[in-house]
């Protein structure tokens, strides 16, 4: 009994150890200054799809920057859009850093019929003529492995981009043309 606790113990270490490999600095809402929702929903995982943004606000390079364009984010999602939180499950910063939106298995409102099976990670900024930072890149890359790791996504998950499923420009046309040639890009949405 004592040595399969043993295992047991060294194989939840081995685990934690590489998810501290793969997972990106995750900047928790209390970091950045969250808001309190005004609801939570929770959603069954791990989900199938993931599905990015942008912004469309200033580019940030910093954390305070960054905090700061999370918070007027949130602001603005909760008092103009009357959304109970920020849109996404998380964000990501020129900084290189993963700012936490609603979060792992909760249910955002970043995409209409597509929030209660799917992670929603926006780049802060606007990315149309410009691909974020290599730092954000690869803190979003490893913030989805992470996920899959975690069993918050689907092993065999798609990537969307968020035009593909709704009438917007999101996530900019230069990350549109980028994330097509990252793992999981998926052509054509499935429903």
């Amino acid at each position: 009994m004592i040595a399969k606790t043993i295992a047991i113990f060294l194989l939840a270490v081995s685990a934690s150890a590489e998810r501290d490999e793969t997972c990106p600095g995750i900047k928790s809402r209390n970091n950045w200054g969250a808001r309190t929702p005004t609801t939570v929903t929770y959603q069954t995982f791990p989900v199938p799809n993931v599905i990015i943004h942008h912004t469309v606000t200033p580019v940030c390079t910093t954390f305070r920057s960054c905090a700061t364009q999370a918070k007027s984010i949130q602001r603005y999602h909760q008092t103009s859009k009357k959304w109970p939180d920020i849109a996404y499950n998380f964000l990501v910063g020129n900084d290189g850093n993963v700012y936490e939106g609603v979060g792992w298995h909760k249910v955002g409102t970043h995409m209409s019929g597509y929030n209660k099976n799917s992670i929603g990670i926006a780049f802060i900024g606007d990315f149309n003529d410009k691909l974020p930072s290599r730092a954000a890149m690869k803190a979003a890359k490893d913030l989805i492995q992470c996920g899959v790791q975690l069993g918050e996504i689907s092993v065999d998950y798609d990537l969307y981009a968020a035009r593909q499923l709704q009438s917007t420009e999101s996530p900019g046309l230069t990350l549109y043309a980028e994330i097509q040639d990252w793992d999981n890009w998926k052509a054509t949405p499935n429903k």
